[in-house]
């Protein structure tokens, strides 16, 4: 009895961010309606090693190949749902993705019940925010990695929170354990480790002595799953994460990229990116001086939920700005930097609620009151329209990606589909996107070799039965192009659309 009252007087207590999290669970839906969850590559990469998974055929990816330049944790998340479900991952998206998003903003709203200064109506406009947010809605209409990241986040919140009100090692353990599963679902999960590493450093409450010990302790812990998948991907393909590159853009242009996705999620328009640039640089120093103020002159709010938020935020964003400058992946933008929309939201408003109290003359508060509601209705006005224009332009053709019309009424795709059988047993099959081939047709195949690449360029026309389809959708200026191979080799053209071709080599 008394823990159904316990679980009663719970629900009652959050009953807006239940509320907020069912209706975060519809929007999904509405935006997976037309053609189901969004499909990139990395999706397609997840999603097959879950199948395989659930074939017994261990963490490989298409082509059965081992993964490596994702962690295995989602990949496994997605394979325990179809396992549970018996569904595929494809059609369990939306309903996995709803889930995650409404979990998100429960505990989000959870969080901002016991913030240091609670309110009532700021809570229920952060709550608002989250669910129309655009930010947050591309993410989990896809099938990504990020919406599980998103959660574990949250819960490291919780989680360092409840250590720093005993600093005891059971709470440390259980946020090890919290920062270590984080860690193997993104790689970018060492973010957490910085953050709880500065939050330990920074903490006053805690001797010198435990300070260390329980540093190196959560450092130990917390990096020991990502540890055992670095050694397989070692002894499988002999490289920790995949082949990584230089990257090609500066400082200043990664600290631009930011500054263009904080204005994004400020709902300003493209005309605001030339100030890109100064709000990477205002923002992130003024999370860190709210931080450091935080740290030594109002200790009492050291350990709250919003001040880790800001660690987060600092150690985040400046990871992703500085590795960008060193290791060369995709350009940085919203979904790189999804992880810190709550964590943003929060460290840009959860001031306002004590500043009004404390504003004396009531006539005063009346009037900063009503000009912050007004800014509120416009922000999540901006929110609004752009999930309306998502919503207008999508549904017309489905979300972008390999699940939207350009794919599914592609005359090359249905052709593959409908007739595997022209595709001939042992003939290797060679494309420019080898994600999209595996999605439609349920076959491996291998990339067209790259130019730069004569050991592979040797082995390909060595080869005297293949097949070469290529999708004109996504051309690839680094791989060998089609007249070229058919100065090497005589190839037969089998199929073409204005979609793309396919050639056989027989000889």
């Amino acid at each position: 009895m008394a823990a159904g009252l316990t679980i009663r007087n719970f629900i009652i207590r959050h009953l807006d961010a239940l509320i907020a999290a069912i209706a975060g669970f519809v929007m999904v839906h509405v935006y997976t309606k037309y053609s189901g969850v969004g499909i990139s590559p990395d999706s397609i990469m997840y999603m097959s090693t879950a199948r395989n998974l659930n074939d017994h055929l261990g963490y490989l990816y298409f082509g059965l190949k081992p993964i490596v330049a994702f962690p295995v944790f989602y990949p496994t998340f997605l394979a325990i749902a179809q396992f549970i479900t018996q569904t595929d991952p494809l059609i369990l998206g939306p309903t996995l993705d709803g889930l995650l998003f409404a979990t998100l903003i429960f505990l989000s709203g959870v969080i901002m019940e016991r913030f240091a200064s609670p309110s009532k109506w700021y809570k229920w406009f952060v709550l608002l925010a989250l669910v129309l947010s655009p930010s947050l809605l591309e993410i989990y209409t896809m099938l990504w990695s990020e919406t599980l990241f998103m959660v574990w986040m949250l819960i490291f919140i919780l989680a360092y929170h409840h250590y720093a009100q005993s600093h005891s090692v059971k709470a440390l353990i259980i946020l090890s354990i919290v920062t270590a599963l984080a860690l193997i679902t993104r790689y970018a999960g060492i973010t957490l480790v910085g953050t709880g590493g500065m939050l330990l450093l920074f903490d006053q409450e805690l001797k010198l002595k435990k300070k260390i010990i329980h540093i190196l302790s959560f450092g130990a812990i917390s990096i020991s799953l990502l540890i055992i998948n670095l050694i397989r991907n070692a002894m499988v393909t002999h490289t920790g994460t995949g082949p990584r590159y230089k990257s090609l853009t500066s400082l200043s242009e990664n600290m631009h990229y930011f500054g263009t996705v904080m204005c994004d999620w400020f709902t300003l328009t493209e005309k605001q990116y030339g100030y890109a640039l100064t709000i990477t640089l205002l923002l992130v120093l003024a999370f860190i001086a709210a931080f450091l103020f935080n740290t030594f002159r109002n200790r009492k709010n050291y350990n709250t939920y919003e001040n880790i938020a800001l660690a987060f935020f600092i150690v985040y964003a400046l990871f992703m700005i500085i590795s960008a400058t060193i290791s060369r992946y995709e350009r940085i933008n919203n979904r790189l930097l999804s992880a810190l929309f709550i964590p943003f939201l929060w460290g840009c408003t959860y001031w306002i609620p004590a500043a009004l109290h404390k504003i004396k003359a009531m006539k005063y508060r009346v009037s900063m009151t009503v000009v912050t509601a007004a800014v509120a209705l416009l922000f999540l006005y901006g929110e609004y329209r752009k999930d309306w224009q998502r919503y207008d332009d999508e549904n017309d053709y489905g979300i972008p990606g390999y699940t939207d019309d350009s794919w599914n009424k592609s005359d090359l795709i249905n052709l593959m589909k409908t007739h595997l059988e022209i595709f001939k047993p042992d003939y290797t099959i060679y494309n420019n996107a080898c994600e999209a081939f595996y999605f439609f047709t349920g076959l491996g195949s291998e990339y067209i070799p790259k130019k730069d690449d004569p050991a592979a360029i040797r082995k390909f026309y060595a080869q005297k039965h293949f097949f070469v389809v290529e999708f004109d959708q996504l051309p690839d200026p680094a791989l060998l192009p089609l007249k070229e191979i058919q100065q090497h080799k005589n190839m037969t053209l089998i199929f073409h659309s204005a979609d793309g071709s396919i050639y056989e080599c027989d000889h």
